[in-house]
């Protein structure tokens, strides 16, 4: 809605740019004047402070194409400079004697009143004219970063961060992702035309764990087995997350890669509980003494020609 102050106010001034500016490029600007003259980098500065809310109420305006226009047609009629004053020369009926003043007939007078009804209805400024104030914005939100180990993003954490010299507490869910924002509502900065505050988001960074990583809500690490466990089978036990273990079969002739589950065991958020994924790596020994060299010589020649790769060469042909 059109305020009565925009025949003083330059708006494209305030920013810096010319009238014709693209949205993109008007938005750039006003980053970088937020971030210059922003409360939160000039502490206790009166100055910066006013400033940071004439350039926030100047890009709330143009950043609205409708308002943008709106503006631009009083600025216009103004012919760029303030005329306030009714009766006077360059006041009211200088601004508006072209629109009503037709074949050259004496000029109207115009009062206050007579003023602000007549805007009021081109700009929809009913119940308070031209003098209405413009509808509330909505305070612009604010980032913050937060650092996890890995337990409290699998299990959920409380976390006290200051943000812009406040000092709040955060709730992060379970199962948060590197890298993942977090919105909470109503912490960001206040609305300077009595609007709602806005949001803080929260990019969360975890910390990588040695042994687990998340997928989803699934827990997944690599368990490697012998070569005899993995040849004859074996009940081995596994790590999971938080402490504790579990026992998971190993059937026999089980190769490298291939996946057990343990239902239940991953993260457990408000979605539902995931399930641990243990992924087999045979190891194979760096060194060998006597025995297990002459067994395992014993084991190739009992095997014979038989060779793993002997399907691989036959479809390669």
């Amino acid at each position: 809605m059109a305020s009565n102050d925009w025949f003083d106010k330059d708006f494209y001034k305030v920013l810096g740019v010319a009238k014709d500016v693209e949205a993109a490029d008007l938005k750039k600007q006003y980053r970088k004047l937020a971030r210059q003259f922003h409360p939160d980098s000039n502490p206790g500065d009166a100055k910066a402070e006013a400033r940071f809310k004439e350039i926030s109420e100047a890009f709330t305006v143009l950043s609205d194409p409708k308002q943008r226009e709106e503006y631009d047609s009083v600025r216009a009629m103004a012919g760029g400079r303030p005329r306030f004053a009714p009766g006077a020369q360059g006041g009211f009926e200088d601004v508006f004697g072209g629109m009503f003043n037709q074949g050259g007939g004496p000029r109207v007078q115009y009062s206050q009143g007579d003023f602000e009804d007549i805007l009021g209805g081109m700009f929809g400024g009913g119940g308070g004219g031209f003098g209405g104030q413009r509808a509330p914005q909505r305070g612009r939100d604010v980032t913050a970063n937060a650092q996890l180990d890995f337990l409290s993003a699998v299990q959920g954490d409380t976390l006290k961060l200051t943000v812009g010299g406040r000092s709040m507490t955060v709730k992060i869910p379970a199962g948060v992702h590197d890298g993942q924002k977090i919105r909470i509502g109503g912490k960001g900065q206040a609305s300077i035309t009595n609007g709602a505050p806005g949001d803080l988001i929260v990019t969360v960074q975890v910390r990588p764990h040695p042994v687990f990583r998340m997928d989803g809500r699934d827990i997944r690490l690599d368990v490697p087995v012998t070569f005899t466990e993995a040849a004859l089978g074996a009940t081995i036990e596994v790590p999971t997350v938080g402490g504790g273990t579990v026992r998971l079969k190993v059937a026999a002739g089980t190769p490298s890669g291939r996946v057990l589950r343990v239902k239940g065991k991953g993260v457990a958020a408000k979605q539902g509980t995931g399930d641990l994924l243990a992924t087999v790596q045979v190891a194979v020994p760096s060194h060998l003494n006597a025995a297990q060299r002459e067994a395992l010589e014993a084991f190739a020649a009992a095997s014979g020609d038989e060779s793993p790769r002997d399907d691989l060469l036959s479809k390669a042909r």
